[in-house]
Parts: structure tokens; C-alpha cells; sequence
């Protein structure tokens, strides 16, 4: 599969074109950012990381009925991915209280939720991806009602195939982040899982210890982020012989 020229660029990920119009290759960075962007360190091989358990990951989900844009990895730091039109929303899907939500209603850290909560916000950064509502997103046609639960739908869907994986590893699924975009084929549109599910894109705690095994090591300057994301790939167990 040839890589052509770069179509976009992100905090994390590159995508580049190929020869054919309905495939890209997605490349993992080594750039670990913050706060969009306002803190920003290149992190040797945290791309790699990342690409191998982003694999795993929606394979299991492929495995499982959620359609998503993973065809396979082609290296260490590369997948070929479906080409989709990027839905600009965030899908946060949040188990216990934690990060920014925690400030938002000033409650304690670590509290459970009694129910899971789904929340969207626009992929902004330059206004710091402000949070939003259904009614939003239908005003401004980013998306139709009938997309919104559809992606609400495969959101709790993801949070139960996730919270289950990780619940046989020890490791408790807090929150995370997914984006979702419409992959058309064969005169059909559907939307499918995008983008990544990582250490980057999820809060990972160890059962036993809450020891954070995710990128919040890097925001809260705990250090070991290399170390976090091994052991989440280990307990995956991701072959990491020639890491």
C-alpha cells in the first residue's frame, strides 16, 4: 500500500491518502499534549504504543458487531484505516467521576456514576472543545437526530465491550473518548468508530491499587507514562518482544 501526500494533521496522528480513494494510513506520534496543546512533550515511542493497542482494541470491537474504520496495521507506527467524513464531536462516555467533570460540579474524584453518562463536545481547540448539547449539534447540522442516537447507541454499546475487556485485566475503565465519522460504500452511508481507543483517549485505573495507567500520568506530571501504557499493553497481552 503506497502512502501518498499528508490530508491532515492532528496532536496525535497523521493521515496520508493511498492509491485508492477510500482508504488512508494513520500514523501514530510520538507528541503527548495536554489541555489542547497548552502543554506539549515528544514521548519516544509512545506512537508505537499506542498503535498496537489501538489495534487490539477494535479488533476486539470489530469482533463484537461495532463497525468501525480498522482494516489492519501495516508497522510499527501505521494502519490502513477506512477514509470517513469525521463527525466534529467528541463522545465522552464517563463511568465514574473524573478530569474536567469533577471541576465542572465540583465533586470528588473516583465517585460512581449510577448511571453511565454520555456527553459531547465540538473538536474545537481553540476554544477549548466546549461542551455540547444534542440541539447544538442538530442547529448546526453537524449531525441528525437520527445519527445522534445512533452514535449514542454504539457509544453504550463500546462502554460495555471496553468496561468488560478491561474488567478481566484488572483495570478499570473510567472514562474515555471516541469520535465516530460516515464511511460510504456501495451507494450506503453508515457511521462507524474512528479515530483511536487508547491510554490517550481513555482513564485507566488498576482495580487494586487506582493506579493511573493512562495519559494522566503525563498532565499531572506523575511521570512513567511509557511504563503505564507497557503495562496496559502487557495485560492486553500484546506481543511487546520487539518494542
Amino acid at each position: 500500500m503506497s502512502k501518498n501526500k499528508l490530508l491532515y494533521e492532528g496532536k496525535a496522528k497523521q493521515l496520508f491518502t493511498t492509491d485508492k480513494d477510500d482508504q488512508l494510513i494513520q500514523f501514530f506520534k510520538d507528541d503527548a499534549t495536554a489541555f489542547n496543546k497548552k502543554k506539549h512533550e515528544i514521548i519516544n515511542s509512545k506512537g508505537v504504543l499506542n498503535n498496537l493497542i489501538s489495534e487490539n482494541i477494535f479488533k476486539y470491537l470489530g469482533e463484537n458487531g461495532i463497525p468501525n474504520h480498522f482494516i489492519r496495521r501495516l508497522n510499527e507506527r501505521e494502519q490502513l484505516i477506512k477514509k470517513v467524513e469525521i463527525i466534529p464531536i467528541e463522545v465522552v462516555v464517563r463511568n465514574k467521576a473524573a478530569g474536567t467533570f469533577t471541576k465542572r460540579f465540583g465533586i470528588e474524584e473516583g465517585l460512581d456514576l449510577p448511571e453511565t453518562l454520555i456527553e459531547f463536545n465540538l473538536k474545537d481547540d481553540e476554544h477549548d472543545d466546549p461542551l455540547i448539547s444534542d440541539e447544538h449539534i442538530k442547529v448546526f447540522k453537524w449531525a441528525n437526530q437520527s445519527e445522534i442516537d445512533d452514535i449514542k447507541i454504539k457509544a453504550i454499546l463500546i462502554n460495555k465491550y471496553l468496561t468488560e475487556l478491561f474488567n478481566q485485566i484488572d483495570i478499570l475503565l473510567v472514562d474515555f473518548k471516541i469520535e465516530f465519522g460516515r464511511f460510504s460504500s456501495n451507494g450506503k452511508t453508515e457511521i462507524i468508530l474512528a479515530d483511536e481507543i487508547s491510554p490517550d483517549s481513555c482513564r485507566l485505573w488498576d482495580t487494586k491499587s487506582n493506579e493511573k495507567l493512562d495519559k494522566d500520568r503525563f498532565r499531572r506530571n506523575l511521570g512513567g507514562l511509557i511504563e503505564a501504557y507497557k503495562e496496559v499493553a502487557t495485560r492486553l497481552e500484546i506481543d511487546l518482544s520487539n518494542f
